[in-house]
């Protein structure tokens, strides 16, 4: 192999290495320092229509990333209303989509959904996949629980059961 397309190889490696690290582990050295951020909320079932801070301020927060084509996410609604229901106001739970509206996928459409999943919390709107960069999240359902200080305390990429949500959320209500 002559020393031009070595180079060219081991350049090719490198760019390959540095990207699946970036994708594993974001572009920061801490996804906290993304955070808070703001989303634009919708008028729905337990939500108001305007914005919403994420992480809410001084509660842990549970944040539920998904999209109304997703079908684990139907199951993941059931786990996160069982959790809310079981600490109330001790902690906020915020669900997020990151799908565009328009054309085919309307804000009733949306509405729609979170009634028939029987969604009773804040309803956000992220078409831009800011959240989803800023913690890193390679799929949904996604669900993160911050603590009150707005730290990330966990996170997980797939169907995440009551039982599980629940525990992260003692683990950072402990800590407060």
């Amino acid at each position: 192999m002559n020393r031009r397309r070595f180079l060219t190889a081991a350049g090719g490696l490198g760019l390959t290495g540095a990207s699946a690290w970036v994708l594993r582990n974001g572009l920061g050295s801490d996804a906290d320092s993304a955070f808070p951020m703001q989303v634009d909320t919708m008028d729905a079932p337990g939500s108001e229509a305007g914005r919403a801070r994420v992480p809410a301020s001084d509660t842990v927060t549970i944040l539920d990333l998904f999209a109304t084509w997703c079908s684990p996410c139907v199951e993941q609604m059931d786990a996160l209303e069982a959790v809310r229901q079981s600490y109330g106001d001790d902690v906020t739970t915020i669900s997020v989509t990151n799908e565009r509206l328009g054309g085919s996928l309307t804000k009733s459409d949306v509405r729609e959904w979170w009634r028939d999943n029987d969604g009773a919390w804040t309803l956000g709107l992220d078409p831009d996949s800011e959240l989803m960069s800023a913690l890193g999240a390679g799929g949904i359902p996604h669900v993160a629980v911050f603590d009150a200080d707005g730290s990330i305390r966990w996170q997980e990429t797939s169907l995440s059961d009551a039982e599980t949500i629940g525990e992260r959320v003692d683990a950072a209500l402990d800590d407060a």
